[in-house]
């Protein structure tokens, strides 16, 4: 039998669906550095357990933050 194989990699359009964001936004935060990728030549990946990690992080420093100074 054949197993489906889990890719480690998003494209950037991926990226951007799995965001909720458009694809030239992806693209931007990619160029500026707030989405983490891989470039081969010219294609650009977006790693998935980076990404994973990343969106972790955001939400952890979020919950740490006082819910007041959110206001």
């Amino acid at each position: 039998m054949y197993r489906k194989i889990e890719r480690e990699t998003l494209t950037v359009e991926e990226t951007g669906v799995l965001l909720g964001i458009g694809r030239n936004q992806a693209y931007e935060a990619i160029k500026n550095g707030s989405i983490p990728s891989i470039r081969f030549g010219r294609r650009i990946v977006v790693p998935r357990a980076q990404l994973t990690q990343m969106l972790r992080s955001a939400v952890e420093d979020n919950d740490d933050k006082d819910p007041a100074s959110l206001e």
